[in-house]
């Protein structure tokens, strides 16, 4: 059998390669013209491929993308050809949960404003100083400085999309006492805890109760559009959108018109249809939009984790065994 890695890999990571491979031979190349004799009898493919090395395998069996999304990897001929293609789906599932609770921290407590008071010094609660109680009161009235500043527990927490990111979302929305509801095109038994999950004709039922909507969703070919103004308009003026799937998902016109008409209280985008976002957007001046430049999955563990999952599938097909993360070339994940 045989292994070809385009484009090459270091030496660290080829060494631990060559040794989950065992007897499996191992190529490790960076010239395209040498990729095109190599994949001719190789029986696996790590890295970027393209139609000519398609074309050019005669025995390939199995391709590993090195990434979990698979929108820029696919082509007709690769989702018409047999082999089995997995990708790196699942590293990220606890970094990006931690990066979206950051988002609903900010929102529920209002951090991403009282940062701003803080660039011109200014002492001023959300809700107004007037309201604050006094000692000899105490807080015995619910004030409109408490109005302002959420409350955990009471909120609900809608996710669409209940994959790996989708779950660890869920288990952090769980530890603060949130309930709990998703949508997914393939429910299958919910999380210990939440409420909730619906297939996706049940979305306006979601976005309806949510005070956070959170979109963890992946993109395929129904994805691509999926939130647009009737979607907004479906949800709670006071509610807040998070996307941290992809960009595409969210159509950012409708979303500038939404927070513009008070349709929803904000938003935070950690991906978007155009990236960079150009520096002239509307949703950069907006003061309940929170915009961080992709770096959700960003953790210094996760190309240990990476490398893990290669090893693993190659132990695991050298053996015969099934291997990780099979995806759907139809589906995109």
């Amino acid at each position: 059998m045989k292994l070809v890695i385009y484009p090459a890999v270091d030496n660290l990571r080829l060494e631990q390669i060559e040794s989950a491979a065992g007897a499996m031979s191992v190529v490790n190349l960076d010239d395209p013209q040498s990729v095109l004799r190599e994949i001719v009898d190789a029986d696996a493919f790590f890295g970027k491929l393209t139609r000519d090395v398609l074309v050019a395998a005669d025995h390939l069996r199995w391709v590993q993308s090195p990434t979990a999304s698979l929108e820029h990897y696919l082509f007709p001929e690769l989702v018409a050809h047999p082999c089995t293609l997995t990708n790196m789906r699942g590293l990220f599932s606890d970094v990006i949960a931690d990066h979206v609770f950051g988002y609903i921290l900010c929102f529920a407590r209002n951090l991403h404003l009282y940062v701003r008071h803080q660039m011109s010094a200014t002492w001023e609660p959300i809700g107004g100083e007037a309201a604050r109680s006094s000692f000899a009161a105490g807080p015995g009235m619910v004030s409109s400085m408490d109005h302002a500043h959420m409350h955990m527990s009471d909120c609900t927490l809608g996710i669409v999309g209940l994959g790996a990111i989708g779950r660890s979302v869920a288990a952090r929305g769980l530890a603060f006492n949130m309930h709990v509801v998703a949508v997914d095109p393939y429910p299958a038994n919910a999380p210990a805890g939440v409420d909730e999950i619906w297939e996706l004709d049940r979305l306006d039922d979601l976005l309806a109760i949510s005070d956070f909507v959170v979109i963890a969703a992946p993109h395929t070919p129904r994805s691509e559009g999926m939130f647009g103004r009737e979607q907004f308009q479906r949800m709670k003026a006071s509610s807040y959108l998070i996307n941290i799937g992809r960009g595409v998902i969210v159509k950012l016109d409708d979303l500038v018109a939404s927070l513009d008409a008070g349709e929803i209280a904000g938003a935070a985008l950690d991906v978007f249809e155009i990236e960079p976002l150009p520096a002239d957007h509307p949703l950069w001046a907006m003061e309940n939009v929170i915009i961080t430049p992709h770096v959700a999955a960003c953790s210094v563990r996760i190309a240990e984790r990476h490398l893990e999952v290669l090893l693993e599938n190659i132990r695991r097909f050298v053996s015969g065994d099934k291997l990780l993360n099979q995806a759907s070339k139809t589906e995109w994940f």
